[in-house]
């Protein structure tokens, strides 16, 4: 399977090739931090299945291995790399795909770290647009 993906104004994009190692929301401060939101959902794929088709995104390291890259222009957060970690993978965010239906997120990992109002909020109430 290819998909592809970039960043909200264009000037990055994307292809992945082939199954996903792993697919999972992250509940790590890091990533939590990084993105601004409580959760981000990964996919890990082959470094070889990974193709950066255009634009220059900008890297950021907080710990010495991990590089996140993320869109200079607009800050969209893209992709993963960790060799000490995720040797040989390239994870991308999920939500970055132009059609993020489909990878199908199949665990929740580092919950040790996890907000703790997000333990229940599948409990909410849903709401297709904002509330009247």
């Amino acid at each position: 399977m290819k998909l592809e993906g970039g960043c909200q104004c264009t000037a990055v994009r994307y292809s992945v090739e082939g199954e996903p190692a792993h697919v999972a929301f992250c509940h790590c401060s890091d990533c939590r931090r990084s993105s601004g939101a409580p959760v981000v959902v990964w996919a890990a794929y082959p470094t070889n299945g990974f193709t950066l088709m255009q634009g220059t995104p900008t890297a950021y390291s907080s710990n010495g291995d991990a590089q996140r890259h993320f869109c200079p222009t607009c800050g969209t957060g893209l992709y993963y790399i960790n060799e000490a970690v995720l040797p040989g993978l390239v994870d991308i965010q999920v939500a970055s795909l132009d059609n993020p239906d489909a990878l199908q997120p199949q665990a929740h990992i580092q919950i040790a770290e996890r907000v703790g109002w997000m333990e229940n909020a599948a409990t909410l109430p849903e709401f297709a647009r904002y509330p009247g």
